[in-house]
């Protein structure tokens, strides 16, 4: 029970110490010297920790950039991806289509016919050009005959000739004959002059044959030349006959090779025109792209094997062999390549593509698909194979 405080009345007045007056200044305390600062030293075990923590600090920092001792002759790289030459299907003819032959993601071989195109056009095309080039034909043949008709006239008019100047050098035998017996008064003056008048139409004669030679000899050269065009004329049809054949032919489109078809985006009906892309072709025959940094790139040389795991295979490991390493950086071939030589400049790490190819006998291998992205091992100090 706790105590109870006495009454007012219970207590005595003359033993009531009166309270110090308000004003009064307090009493000083003495002072106390300030207590030295104490300090812990740490024990051997904390110091071993702390030694411990700074070494694998330094140890992860020199891991992360591959610092010695850490340095490997595996050079790995994640910028690598599964490359292939992807055709890009487009007509060569403009039309409408009339058939899809394909499904989308068929595998094709290699000449199977992918899609048609209407040919009506294409068909009346090769008929009009089939007709054009036998009419070249016939006129060539014409020309011949022409030739034929022109040398037998030059032969005639030789015959002609040889005739005339038989005539006129029996005219002039007479001529002269009867040029003396006149002198003598033997002959008269009429009969003479006859003679004479035989003689100029017998010179007549020969020169009109000189003449029908020559005309027909020009007649000859100018049926050779204009055979010559007409050669040409021929040619020139059997190439718009060969032309009109093509575009026929590129009526139907047909896989360049062996692979697997894209997702067709071309439909019957549509009109198509030449070069559009309608779908694509990814072939069977794939490789590796690792773009490796410039620094990377010591000691690497063709024919080094190579590992790579795919990250759609959730880890798996497939095998292959340095094939080929790019001659040139991927930013010299760049549209816009870069220009150090003014402002200021900050180093850029390179990197150079390196072609992986895929060994064979790989049951993966079948799985891969351009475009997947993989992580690339390659260890510098292997011997290249065979």
């Amino acid at each position: 029970m706790p105590p109870v405080p006495p009454r007012p009345d219970d207590i005595d007045a003359d033993n009531v110490t009166p309270p110090p007056p308000t004003d009064a200044a307090p009493a000083p305390t003495p002072a106390t010297p300030a207590a030295a600062p104490k300090y812990l030293k740490p024990s051997a075990r904390s110091v071993v920790v702390m030694v411990v923590v700074a070494l694998l600090g330094i140890a992860l920092i020199l891991r992360a950039w591959h610092l010695w001792p850490f340095t490997s002759s595996v050079m790995v790289t994640d910028n690598a991806y599964v490359r292939g030459q992807i055709t890009v299907m487009a007509p060569q003819v403009n039309g409408y289509v009339t058939e899809v032959l394909v499904k989308d993601f068929q595998h094709v071989r290699e000449g199977e016919p992918l899609l048609r195109i209407d040919d009506r056009i294409y068909t009346q095309r090769v008929a009009q050009a089939q007709a054009t080039l036998d009419s070249a034909r016939a006129a060539l043949a014409n020309s011949d005959q022409s030739q034929a008709q022109n040398r037998a006239q030059i032969a005639s008019a030789h015959a002609t000739l040889s005739a005339g100047q038989a005539e006129l050098q029996r005219s002039r035998n007479e001529l002269k004959r009867y040029e003396e017996l006149a002198a003598q008064q033997l002959v008269s003056v009429n009969d003479r002059d006859k003679f004479r008048t035989t003689q100029a139409s017998a010179q007549a004669s020969v020169q009109q044959s000189q003449a029908q030679i020559r005309i027909a000899e020009e007649t000859l050269v100018s049926t050779q030349v204009a055979r010559k065009s007409l050669e040409a004329q021929v040619e020139s049809a059997q190439a718009q006959l060969e032309l009109a054949r093509i575009d026929l032919a590129n009526t139907v489109i047909h896989a360049p090779r062996d692979g697997q078809i894209s997702e067709a985006s071309v439909r019957v009906g549509q009109y198509v025109a030449a070069g559009s892309q309608l779908l694509f072709l990814v072939p069977d025959t794939l490789w590796v792209v690792a773009n490796y940094k410039e620094g990377q790139t010591w000691g690497m040389a063709i024919g080094q094997p190579a590992t790579f795991s795919v990250d759609a295979f959730q880890g798996q490991v497939l095998r292959g062999r340095v094939q080929e390493i790019a001659p040139a950086t991927g930013s010299e071939f760049s549209v816009l390549r870069p220009d150090n030589a003014s402002g200021n400049f900050t180093k850029v790490v390179q990197r150079l593509p390196v072609r992986i190819s895929i060994n064979e006998g790989q049951t993966l291998a079948a799985q891969l698909r351009p475009g997947m992205s993989v992580i690339v091992r390659v260890d510098t100090r292997s011997k290249p194979m065979d």
